[in-house]
């Protein structure tokens, strides 16, 4: 008894020492971005702000820290009262009260979570949309659409979360061991599936997507696309400026699926050469592979989580470190994501190293089709109206940007152009 105590109190301690270092490394890199900020414009910045709208873009940065700082605490010292005393083991217990089925009590045992976690996010994405974005003239979200948002957002997921425990869950009852391959061959394919109908399925939940109206925009376009020989008609615009006024471009889908999604406000913000040019990046990802290799890449990640919590689950131990009576499959995953938490950052920061080098190479082929000088500017107005910050800390940007920084990706286009 006096060792399994002892065994039990060792991991019970490593998941609290974990849980807290994860905390105080976020700390630590968002301390390292606030010793960059500067109330005098530095001359990397010249060209995107002038010294008022540098200004403000440094008090939105400040305002976006500290809004961080309260929110990542307040979780963090909750998510240490439920470590600390034992509120997953407490949960496993109580809902063992109602349901047998594993798969049943893994699913119950989440959707509790996504329930408690919503309600704890709700008043803090208030208070960031209607406040913070408010305040800075970003914010054209309704409280209705914010309240609509919310539910389709928390239904939407928890299909999405149902799905993957009761894959995850079933495969593991079944095949033991080996469960991570049968669940990794079928998260895959629902990965590939929800990449396909994103614009079908996902999208008309919470937008309006109208085809790009005839004119001279969409002539650019497909002249553009004729030109890369791409061939695209699904040009659609999207209804974003009813939320905010930021702007963005993507492209989804494969074959006679793919699609061309341009936000309005990105239409009223840019000259029909600059849109073109953000849109030329876009589809460099596409020529480049970039869509496949990040499925693949995606796919792989999945698989090496899977692969790495095989070796690890139907610890006993784990349950009892997190205050419960029975070893169970939830538990163990509760207490593997905070023991592999190291493990599951080294690979999105690869990830994120990968995704960088993707955006050189789309630039690249903007670059190539004579359009460099016009992704600048394009880059430089979407940046400049979005407040974004220029100078992040270089630690900051290895560990968590999945793009490179405007002024490191202007400066290779402009090495490009010369070469």
């Amino acid at each position: 008894m006096n060792e399994v105590v002892k065994i039990r109190s060792v991991y019970f301690y490593v998941f609290i020492v974990f849980y807290a270092a994860s905390f105080i490394w976020d700390k630590v890199l968002l301390y390292l971005n606030w010793t960059r900020m500067s109330p005098q414009a530095p001359k990397e910045v010249e060209g995107v702000y002038a010294p008022a709208e540098y200004a403000k873009q440094q008090e939105y940065q400040k305002e976006n820290d500290r809004f961080s700082m309260c929110f990542n605490s307040c979780s963090f010292l909750l998510g240490m009262m439920i470590l600390w005393f034992g509120g997953l083991g407490w949960l496993d217990t109580l809902l063992r009260k109602y349901i047998d089925h594993p798969v049943a009590l893994a699913l119950a045992f989440f959707g509790v979570i996504s329930v408690c976690s919503l309600a704890l996010q709700i008043p803090f994405d208030w208070y960031e949309t209607f406040v913070i974005e408010q305040k800075f003239g970003f914010n054209k979200t309704t409280p209705w659409i914010f309240i609509t948002d919310q539910v389709k957002n928390f239904f939407l997921g928890l299909t999405l979360e149902g799905l993957v425990v009761g894959v995850v869950v079933s495969a593991y009852i079944w095949a033991g061991r080996w469960f991570w391959a049968q669940a990794w061959a079928v998260l895959a394919g629902l990965g590939v599936l929800l990449a396909f109908f994103f614009s079908e399925w996902i999208v008309p939940l919470f937008n309006q997507q109208t085809p790009l109206e005839e004119g001279e925009l969409r002539s650019a376009i497909e002249a553009f696309t004729e030109k890369a020989s791409f061939p695209v008609h699904n040009i659609y615009m999207i209804d974003g400026s009813k939320r905010s006024t930021k702007s963005n471009a993507y492209f989804t889908g494969f074959g006679r699926k793919k699609r061309i999604v341009l936000y309005d406000t990105l239409i009223g913000d840019l000259s029909v050469e600059e849109v073109v040019a953000v849109l030329a990046h876009e589809i460099g990802h596409y020529k480049m592979r970039h869509i496949i290799y990040g499925m693949i890449l995606s796919a792989v990640n999945i698989g090496l989580i899977l692969l790495t919590m095989s070796l690890f689950l139907g610890n006993p131990e784990f349950a009892q470190a997190l205050g419960g009576a029975l070893p169970s499959f939830h538990l163990d995953v509760c207490g593997l994501s905070l023991l592999l938490g190291p493990f599951f950052a080294a690979l999105d920061v690869a990830k994120n190293h990968i995704f960088r080098r993707q955006e050189y190479v789309a630039d690249n082929f903007t670059v190539s089709h004579g359009m460099g000088d016009a992704l600048i500017l394009a880059l430089k107005k979407i940046s400049s109206k979005a407040l974004v910050n220029l100078t992040p800390h270089p630690l900051v940007v290895f560990w968590s940007y999945s793009h490179p920084t405007l002024l490191q990706r202007i400066a290779r286009i402009k090495g490009t152009e010369k070469s």
